[in-house]
């Protein structure tokens, strides 16, 4: 029989070599779990809390006994998982409740079509946009990306960006004069 104190010392050891693993895990894929989690929910905040999520189900795993033959696959997996989970319980926002929080449109165009539209008929009328616009629509106006993000994330130049935005607040405005 293994005394108490032999079994807590072999306990703290334990814990002790998990702490190294997954310290060593998160140096090694901590950045690129969080560059997964950023592309698909689009916010750095959530992609930092999915990305600690991941690790935190990780450790629970192994302290519960688990083995893991390949780290990065489950580590992946893991937060593959968290990242469906996100979607979802993600609702629909807004525009208004955006501009309740702070959020502005930073042109004058802009700042028109926000008194034109109200927040359901602006998310109703970028989804009938071509695909091209909608996505330009969406993640400047909904996810609130800079030009610089955006032209980041499409690889496009902001200056094109620009322009299908102009254009696409053009179709928008032709959408809800029709509507009208």
């Amino acid at each position: 029989m293994v005394s108490k104190s032999k079994q807590s010392k072999q306990d703290q050891q334990r814990q002790a070599a998990l702490k190294a693993l997954l310290s060593s895990a998160y140096d090694s894929y901590g950045k690129g779990l969080f560059t997964r989690a950023f592309f698909k929910v689009h916010s750095e905040s959530t992609g930092q809390d999915l990305v600690s999520d991941t690790f935190l189900k990780t450790w629970k795993y192994l302290v519960k006994g688990g083995k893991i033959e390949s780290m990065k696959a489950f580590l992946y997996h893991i937060l593959n998982n968290l990242i469906v989970d996100e979607y979802r319980k993600q609702k629909t926002v807004s525009l208004d409740e955006l501009s309740e929080k702070g959020f502005e449109l930073t042109d004058e165009k802009s700042d028109r079509m926000l008194n034109i539209f109200d927040g359901k008929a602006m998310v109703v009328l970028i989804q009938r946009l071509p695909e091209n616009y909608r996505k330009v629509m969406r993640m400047r106006f909904i996810q609130e990306l800079s030009l610089e993000e955006m032209s980041l994330l499409t690889g496009q130049s902001k200056n094109s960006l620009a322009v299908k935005i102009h254009r696409g607040l053009k179709k928008l405005k032709a959408l809800h004069e029709h509507r009208s």
